[in-house]
């Protein structure tokens, strides 16, 4: 059984009768359900199809928050080989929230940046659902510089709410880390490609997303704050963050209309938890052709481009 979103009832309605057709056929074996099954499966099929036709930007975030989409070690189990992570910022200590490290994309040595939020309680306890704290962007600034020094590609999959709020976060310096992460990200010399494959929240994503290109998938959010931090600051309600989510422009149609990302990765219907291996495959497609297309460049119009793609975003507004 999937986790269901709210919008989701009359598929999950329908999917619990397919299950309970198919265990009655499996306690009697004179009971023939293949029919009504196939025909209820016609039925999942059409009103998945509908409701992802038009789904608002408040429930697009809701299913780039799904508990079971992939998250950055499903794409790293998939599109890298010889991943090799490294751990801490040699100043403080290691952050799980940022995994890093060196790997193989397709035979070309990369290195790999990105957020996980973790599968199960054990581990987003263990990556802190996500969010850095500092030495996790000081620990990214380590490994961008090693992808400069050696001319890697540098991929980076964001998937965050945002940065780690906390007392000891900021005690440490958690903005100046992220405005670290942010300038290395401008000033590297090699190509970097960025895909947001679930939430983007402002500059606990930002510090790492600074690329020559950036994706993002269909149902992904990206943003500088959550609607719910804005339902919070607007208007001191944050149960009115459905207002803020249709108002905000955070989905990847509004942003890609915007300029801010390059391009649009498609899901499969019903969201990529629902198919994730090829999604993870158009992934690496995308980021293939990105690199392909970017390994022309020399170091500095590489870095030209990059800052040009920023200083452009809003000016034909």
């Amino acid at each position: 059984m999937h986790n269901y979103l709210d919008f989701e009832k009359p598929i999950s309605d329908l999917e619990g009768k397919i299950l309970e057709l198919k265990k009655l056929a499996g306690e009697d074996e004179s009971v023939n359900t293949s029919d009504e099954v196939e025909r209820l499966e016609t039925r999942v099929r059409d009103a998945m199809a509908e409701i992802y036709s038009k789904l608002t930007p408040w429930q697009k975030t809701q299913v780039a928050r799904h508990p079971s989409r992939p998250h950055f070690l499903d794409y790293a189990s998939e599109l890298f080989t010889e991943f090799t992570s490294l751990a801490g910022d040699r100043n403080y200590g290691n952050d799980e929230a940022i995994q890093a490290g060196l790997a193989r994309f397709r035979g070309m040595p990369v290195a790999v940046l990105g957020q996980e939020k973790g599968s199960d309680t054990k581990s987003r306890i263990k990556h802190n659902f996500g969010s850095p704290r500092p030495e996790g962007y000081r620990k990214a600034i380590r490994v961008m510089e090693m992808a400069d020094r050696f001319g890697l590609p540098l991929i980076t999959l964001i998937d965050t709410a945002g940065a780690y709020p906390g007392v000891g976060a900021e005690e440490r310096g958690q903005a100046e880390a992220i405005a670290r992460s942010t300038e290395m990200c401008l000033n590297v010399r090699v190509p970097i490609v960025t895909v947001v494959i679930g939430e983007g929240g402002s500059g606990g994503a930002i510090a790492i997303a600074t690329g020559n290109r950036v994706y993002m998938l269909e149902h992904a959010i990206y943003s500088v704050i959550s609607p719910e931090g804005a339902a919070s600051i607007l208007w001191r309600d944050s149960t009115r963050a459905k207002e803020a989510a249709s108002n905000m422009k955070i989905t990847s149609e509004d942003l890609k209309a915007l300029g801010v990302i390059d391009g649009i990765i498609p899901e499969p219907v019903g969201g990529a938890h629902r198919d994730p291996q090829s999604v993870i495959a158009r992934t690496g497609t995308v980021i293939a052709d990105a690199l392909k297309e970017l390994s022309g460049r020399n170091g500095d119009e590489l870095r030209t481009d990059r800052r040009q793609k920023y200083l452009n975003i809003g000016r034909n507004l």
